[in-house]
């Protein structure tokens, strides 16, 4: 088992300072892994799971790098979202690369918008050799409502709790088919959707296109139970160029279908750990 040895960092961003923790080891594969942190974290929950990889990676000879972007956790500067992080990770892909010189390469690893921000970097630096990305954030309004009505209410008429409230004479009418019909109305429009990025193409599209231009392999992880994974199997499914990116040569797919969004039982993050450091040792 290889010795992993944690080292704190602290590196600038734009004239700021941001906090990482690179995770080394004994003859380390030329491949690192820099884990992007998607939204505002605590050191429990899914920020564990990202401390718990890292380990496992180490004892696997990969050397990998967490780090909080800037306005997030212990870094300084105000907050951004996932589609303005373009500096924050390549000043972390700089600095990992000057602490663990041995080093050639980075894969890209990221969960629901963090999975976004990576896919919308990764073509740009080519350092970046490979993305692993699960469940991957692609809300639209018009898409999450689509995705509720067929996730959620198809469940809930399937729900013993569901019929017992009816029964009982407990369940509320007024604001349940009052949400329905606001969901039906969302699912319905054909209007522009609401999540937009720089360049004024819909999320969905901007990531297909980014994908498009990344010219090296992916691991695409998916939850069976989890409506942002969800949501991002009906936009492909509803998109031929999105479909035909995936059944390439480059993308690797896994369905987890007993995971949740943030695989937060032991076996699901062990799972998804395997599967990381098995990729990366065929990719990397």
């Amino acid at each position: 088992m290889a010795m992993n040895q944690e080292m704190p960092v602290i590196f600038e961003c734009q004239g700021q300072q941001l906090l990482g923790v690179i995770h080394q080891c004994d003859n380390m594969t030329p491949t690192g892994v820099v884990v992007i942190v998607g939204g505002p974290q605590h050191r429990t929950g899914s920020h564990r799971q990202f401390v718990l990889l890292a380990r496992h990676l180490a004892e696997r000879q990969i050397a990998s790098m967490r780090f909080d972007a800037r306005g997030m956790g212990d870094s300084e500067g105000e907050s951004r979202c996932f589609y303005e992080m373009d500096d924050d990770i390549r000043a972390a892909i700089d600095c990992f690369l000057a602490t663990c010189p041995t080093l050639k390469q980075v894969v890209l690893w990221g969960l629901c918008d963090a999975a976004s921000a990576a896919l919308f970097y990764g073509y740009q630096d080519r350092r970046v050799k490979g993305l692993i990305l699960l469940n991957p954030w692609v809300f639209t309004q018009q898409g999450a409502a689509k995705t509720y009505l067929k996730h959620y209410y198809l469940q809930r008429l399937a729900s013993r709790e569901f019929w017992k409230k009816i029964l009982l004479f407990k369940f509320d009418y007024r604001n349940s088919v009052g949400s329905f019909l606001n969901f039906l109305r969302l699912a319905r429009s054909v209007g522009q959707p609401a999540a937009k990025i720089a360049d004024d193409l819909p999320l969905p599209i901007r990531m297909r296109e980014c994908l498009r231009r990344f010219a090296y392999p992916v691991l695409l992880i998916l939850s069976g139970r989890d409506l942002t994974a969800s949501e991002f199997k009906e936009t492909v499914k509803a998109d031929a160029e999105w479909r035909a990116l995936l059944n390439g040569s480059l993308v690797s797919r896994q369905d987890f279908e007993a995971a949740d969004h943030t695989f937060s039982s032991s076996l699901w993050r062990n799972q998804v750990a395997e599967w990381t450091s098995e990729w990366i040792k065929n990719h990397g």
